[in-house]
């Protein structure tokens, strides 16, 4: 009996012990590569912000992209005022919608696009050409589709209205169908595309079907996805949430003012 009790603790004890290594092995394994994690995460990100930007070329690598991203400047908008503000390096806006005193309750009828929060201030992107002049701004743009929430940049030219492209770099969105937000066919549709039209009003629509080669405001208009009416639909609304008084208008309208233009490009 008492060797019985030997051999279930020595079981136990050796159980405990192979326990412990691994945990060891795999917290070490965590921590060590943490930074490469980092640095994999960030150049992902450079990479489908130049994608959106229509900067990236396939078959680029990983110090071609840095390379071309050094033309780049982060800044940080007050969404409501359209300003510049001064915030840390380590700020990111979708972290900033978990806090209460950094982000803004959504009801459900200012909701379009179905981010429940907005944070207070936003990041943006601005791509010089080889002068040094405002070429493109890049906006991190986010919203609900049929399955998930979309993450993306959606890039505008200097004149802050003619679409440049537009990019998902997360999502969940059925293969095939919603999926194709992912296409180059369907992507190929945006650059061109005008976010307001004459009037200055917001006119920038993803429609249910074929825009018709003879539609008047074709040039606000783009193409839906075929077979994913709820994904159109939510691709339609964050697009147009985030290029609303609600979201970057404020602060592409200062863009388009020739002193806050001056303002950008410094």
């Amino acid at each position: 009996m008492a060797e019985n009790k030997e051999t279930v603790t020595r079981t136990v004890t050796v159980a405990l012990a192979v326990c412990l290594v691994c945990a060891v092995v795999v917290s070490s394994a965590a921590v060590l590569l943490r930074p490469v994690q980092n640095k994999n995460e960030k150049l992902n990100r450079q990479t489908n912000i130049l994608s959106a930007a229509g900067l990236y070329e396939p078959g680029m690598s990983g110090d071609d992209v840095r390379a071309r991203f050094s033309n780049i400047d982060r800044r940080f908008v007050r969404l409501d005022t359209g300003e510049y503000v001064d915030m840390p390096d380590s700020y990111d806006y979708i972290s900033a919608k978990q806090n209460p005193e950094m982000s803004t309750d959504l009801p459900s009828k200012k909701d379009p696009a179905g981010i429940k929060r907005k944070p207070k201030v936003a990041q943006v992107y601005l791509a010089r050409d080889d002068q040094g002049e405002l070429d493109t701004i890049i906006l991190p743009v986010h919203g609900y589709g049929l399955w998930s929430t979309l993450y993306g940049f959606l890039a505008v030219e200097s004149d802050a209205n003619t679409v440049a492209g537009l990019g998902f770099y997360e999502h969940g969105e059925t293969p095939g169908l919603g999926g194709k937000v992912d296409s180059k066919a369907w992507k190929s549709q945006w650059p061109g595309k005008k976010l307001y039209d004459e009037d200055g009003d917001l006119a920038i629509q993803v429609i249910k079907g074929s825009v018709p080669d003879n539609a008047p405001d074709k040039e606000h208009k783009v193409d839906g996805l075929s077979g994913a009416t709820l994904t159109t639909r939510g691709v339609n609304s964050l697009v147009r949430y985030w290029s609303s008084d609600n979201g970057y208008r404020p602060y592409l309208e200062r863009v388009r003012d020739p002193d806050a233009r001056t303002a950008a490009a410094n």
